[in-house]
């Protein structure tokens, strides 16, 4: 194969799978976030009373249900049984079979913020007497620690699940990792290196350690009155995001192979980028240079003016300087087509599962364009007049979408952005 073949190669959606509050699957998912209903709630998985936040996006996952055997329940940190879980329905969902790839074509990726917090969070109490003990007793350790402590065991697990035996890895960059992750697939499967990429992001955080860290720095809500409105993006009311848990994977494959073997396409990844700010750990600077600098470079690759794009899936996380920042970030990168421009954030219904939530938010922006409904932003009853443009507030919109902008931003200043758009709309 050429380096011009290369070049040219395009990367095709064919299979999602989605593990999100709400429910589990894509179909309960894309019902829960196109209804405008909430999935936050009360912390159920500890005793959150002690704490500032004590609402998250709880996924009511059943691990049984979902096929895993026990012996992957007893070994796998949460976060690893929902990539599995959602990576084969993703694989379902394509028509594809672990059997039928060419395990030295097919690749993994899979983004994640924080690992195996829960199980390490768990395993920290036993083997530290509740905290009690400043030297730790290793021998009440799990066996299965050590893959705890080694994110890359999440991308291990899933490509011996799907056959893969090309390249596998873990994509951690904060909470833009989901975007990163598929960012970084497409990329392989372009440049030639692979032609099927399984690929997505996974988090399960909701542990006191994570919920403490977010307590320190004010970035959670202190909502907990009403769970189901504690997360208002862009709403003058809001006052930090809620923090939430779930998983994304994909199906990636070059374009001819997927048009040959007739498959489905949702969408075509027809341009990416990210950028960092180099400018503060968890601070944005007010105008959104930065992530309009990432949009405005996904826009070229995907060679697609400003103007085409017809949906944008914010990163709303429900966080003053954030919504502001991608506010500014829009107008910046868009233009006067922001303000035509439909925006919403599904965080406000399923909340901010970290690392996972690019991929999610992927998946959202895919079925989008599949159904022709853009998912709205639920709680938006009061908006912030800094933030002008159209939220799509609390009810969903019909609309076709050809081509969707999907961004994210995250601590350590990392700006990423994704353009979304149908195969058709350019020669091949």
């Amino acid at each position: 194969m050429t380096r011009e073949t290369q070049a040219g190669r395009r990367v095709v959606i064919t299979g999602i799978g989605v593990i999100a509050p709400g429910g589990t699957g894509t179909k309960a998912f894309w019902e829960l976030i196109t209804s405008g209903r909430t999935a936050t709630r009360g912390i159920t998985f500890f005793d959150a009373s002690p704490f500032r936040s004590r609402v998250a996006g709880e996924a009511d996952f059943d691990p049984v249900a979902e096929g895993l055997s026990p012996q992957e329940i007893r070994r796998l940190d949460r976060a690893a049984q929902f990539a599995l879980a959602a990576a084969r329905e993703a694989m379902a969902d394509s028509g594809t079979e672990p059997g039928g790839l060419d395990p030295l074509r097919t690749g993994v990726t899979v983004g994640s913020a924080v690992g195996a917090t829960m199980s390490l969070d768990q395993e920290y109490r036993v083997v530290s007497d509740g905290g009690k003990s400043w030297t730790v007793d290793h021998r009440y350790g799990m066996p299965h620690l050590y893959d705890w402590f080694v994110p890359s065991s999440f991308a291990m697990e899933v490509a011996h699940a799907v056959g893969a035996e090309g390249p596998a890895a873990v994509v951690s960059a904060g909470c833009t990792s989901g975007l990163d992750a598929v960012g970084h697939a497409a990329e392989l499967i372009r440049e030639g290196t692979t032609d099927v990429m399984i690929a997505g992001a996974t988090d399960a955080p909701i542990s006191p350690i994570t919920v403490a860290c977010f307590d320190a720095i004010k970035a959670t809500t202190p909502r907990y009155d009403d769970p189901g409105s504690a997360s208002r993006p862009f709403d003058r009311s809001r006052n930090g995001f809620v923090l939430g848990e779930g998983c994304a994977m994909f199906v990636l494959e070059e374009w001819e192979r997927a048009r040959q073997r007739g498959a489905h396409v949702y969408a075509e990844i027809a341009g990416f980028a990210t950028r960092c700010n180099a400018y503060h750990m968890t601070g944005l600077r007010p105008d959104g240079r930065e992530m309009a600098e990432a949009i405005r470079v996904a826009l070229d690759e995907a060679r697609c003016d400003p103007t085409a794009i017809d949906y944008i899936n914010a990163h709303g996380s429900g966080t003053k300087q954030n919504d502001r920042h991608e506010t500014a970030a829009f107008k910046r990168s868009l233009g006067h087509h922001a303000y035509d421009t439909p925006v919403s954030s599904i965080k406000s219904m399923i909340g901010h599962s970290l690392g996972a939530v690019g991929s999610i938010e992927i998946a959202a922006s895919a079925l989008a364009m599949e159904h022709g409904v853009i998912p709205p932003t639920a709680n938006l009853t009061d908006p912030d007049p800094e933030c002008d443009l159209d939220y799509v507030p609390l009810v969903a919109r019909e609309k076709r979408t050809d081509a969707v902008l999907t961004v994210g931003s995250g601590f350590g200043g990392f700006q990423s952005a994704m353009v979304l758009a149908r195969p058709d709309r350019r020669a091949s």
